[in-house]
């Protein structure tokens, strides 16, 4: 009979361990996870910040009305004074204007004279009936000329008398003459008599182109032409007066 071999004694440090078989199965299982837990991460997450709290609860909420506008703030102080602008260029030449003469007169004064008569009662048919001489302080200038007194004419057929001015003996040329006319067409045969009335009448106008000094303004009575003259009449009782003004152009 040979002799058994002793068994192998154990390592020094090492004891041995054996464990049942279903246990070795299940000891993958156990070691894995449990449900629920976490793994190992390799970073510790970043902390967000508020206003990343806000987006992500925005994000997961509504929307709610908007609030009542603020009110206006109070006006700022003023800024700084903005340091001067790059100066502009010069402009294009402009064309050559006209040369303009400006002209500087004194303030105008008025210049006046009044000629009456009380009860002139002039029955001349031709001829000068009353002057009045104005003294015209301008040549470029214009006269102003107002004769009003009561006028006559009786015939006993057509008649016409023409009352007119005057100025230094000529008639007014600038632009025509200055007159009043009376035209009688008949009176009354039946009544051997005539139409015999008298009207307070004037004649009036201005006249130009007449020089400074002395001017002799007159009225005058006259025939019209192609007419007869007839029995005329100039400032039976009542006043005439002859008016004179002159009038800047």
């Amino acid at each position: 009979m040979r002799p058994q071999r002793p068994a192998a004694a154990p390592r020094p440090g090492r004891p041995g361990l054996r464990l049942p078989l279903p246990l070795l199965l299940l000891l993958p299982l156990l070691l894995l996870p449990a449900p629920g837990a976490s793994e190992p991460a390799k970073a510790k997450p970043k902390a967000l910040r508020p206003r990343e709290v806000v987006d992500l609860y925005n994000g997961m909420c509504l929307q709610g009305p908007a609030g009542v506008p603020g009110r206006d703030g109070s006006p700022g102080a003023n800024g700084i004074p903005g340091t001067p602008g790059i100066p502009g260029r010069d402009g294009f030449k402009g064309e050559k204007g006209e040369c303009l003469r400006e002209t500087f007169e004194e303030s105008w004064t008025p210049n006046y004279k009044q000629c009456s008569w009380n009860s002139l009662n002039y029955g001349i048919d031709l001829g000068k009936i009353a002057e009045c001489t104005f003294t015209k302080m301008r040549s470029n200038s214009a006269l102003r000329v107002l004769f009003s007194g009561s006028l006559r004419l009786k015939c006993r057929s057509a008649c016409c008398q023409r009352w007119y001015f005057t100025f230094n003996g000529a008639e007014c040329s600038g632009p025509l003459p200055i007159e009043a006319i009376i035209y009688l067409d008949q009176g009354s045969p039946e009544l051997n008599s005539t139409i015999n009335i008298h009207r307070t009448s004037s004649v009036e106008g201005l006249c130009e182109g007449i020089g400074a000094g002395l001017v002799d303004v007159a009225i005058w009575v006259g025939t019209c032409s192609d007419y007869p003259k007839g029995d005329a009449s100039t400032g039976w009782n009542s006043v005439s007066r002859i008016i004179i003004e002159e009038l800047p152009k």
